[in-house]
């Protein structure tokens, strides 16, 4: 069986509303909106999804990167792994949007990272989803970031701290 091949997926985030829009034509009130040095911070809740409670997300647009890591309901829950995923960011003083480039890192923390969503990329780029600049673009961002991942024993606050971003990761709830 193979991978569903999805329209591209695009975010646009107002910094002044601190809405969020998906693809979809959902739009969603942000917990948390702010422009930081390094790129965005982002908090928004997931009603949807039984076991977390907020998506923390991070736009790195100098790095072609969106962090993420979703809060567990429970704080007895199991911490799920960061994901890295490579993406096209477009900016101006009010709005972000960002271009899901079908491919990433899974950094679970004291383990090896992993590509994630390739089957699904691979449909992407066959389906011409994806255009092949940003197919190329997409697989050099994730290979050059496991790589140098990898330089730094898979910690990510010590990668992130390679790349001159001193803020902790995952950050504390300010809700």
């Amino acid at each position: 069986m193979g991978a569903i091949i999805t329209p591209q997926l695009v975010d646009v985030v107002d910094t002044v509303t601190g809405l969020r829009s998906y693809s979809s034509g959902t739009t969603r009130q942000l917990h948390a909106c702010r422009v930081e040095p390094w790129g965005l911070h982002l908090e928004c809740p997931t009603p949807e999804d039984p076991f977390s409670e907020m998506e923390v997300t991070w736009l790195l647009p100098g790095f072609g990167l969106r962090l993420t890591h979703l809060r567990p309901r429970s704080r007895h829950a199991r911490i799920q792994p960061a994901v890295l995923t490579a993406v096209r960011v477009e900016r101006d003083a009010r709005m972000w949007r960002t271009t899901d480039l079908l491919l990433g890192l899974s950094v679970p923390g004291g383990t090896t990272a992993r590509i994630v969503r390739s089957e699904e990329f691979a449909a992407a780029v066959a389906g011409r989803v994806l255009q092949p600049g940003d197919a190329d673009m997409a697989l050099r961002i994730v290979h050059r970031t496991l790589t140098e991942v990898s330089h730094q024993r898979h910690d990510l606050n010590s990668w992130l701290a390679s790349r001159r971003i001193f803020d902790v990761w995952p950050p504390a709830s300010y809700f």
